[in-house]
């Protein structure tokens, strides 16, 4: 996977993200049910995608990159912001559910090019969430 740095943020492509993966979260019954609920649009809408992104960018930075995340399993809230509802819908919430569906290891810190494709799939999700 190859993708640009850290936050996305530079004019370098997004790294590339399978149709397979869509393909299969949307199989999965559990994915499948997360969506942005009228007050996470909202948020979304009043801050902006790219405000969004960098909330993203601490948020896996801090609670997903390290090798061994505090509470890893458990780390990211089911609610309270669109980025921890995309990161259930897309399974990028925990090292375990990052493991299984994207192919990253646990115990191996992600690097920025992994940081990148986690928040492509993330950003990718909020957008087919946006009205």
């Amino acid at each position: 996977m190859t993708g640009p740095g850290d936050t996305g943020a530079d004019d370098a492509p997004p790294p590339p993200i399978p149709d397979a993966l869509w393909q299969a979260l949307a199989r999965s019954a559990f994915r499948a049910r997360f969506h942005l609920d009228a007050k996470d649009r909202a948020y979304l809408e009043d801050r902006g995608l790219a405000t969004i992104m960098e909330h993203a960018a601490d948020f896996i930075a801090r609670r997903l990159a390290p090798a061994k995340p505090a509470r890893d399993g458990r780390q990211t809230p089911w609610r309270g912001h669109p980025v921890f509802v995309a990161q259930h819908a897309t399974a990028t919430c925990c090292r375990g559910c990052l493991e299984k569906w994207h192919g990253f290891a646990k115990g191996q810190a992600l690097d920025s090019t992994g940081r990148a494709y986690v928040l492509t799939v993330i950003r990718t999700w909020l957008e087919r969430e946006r009205p």
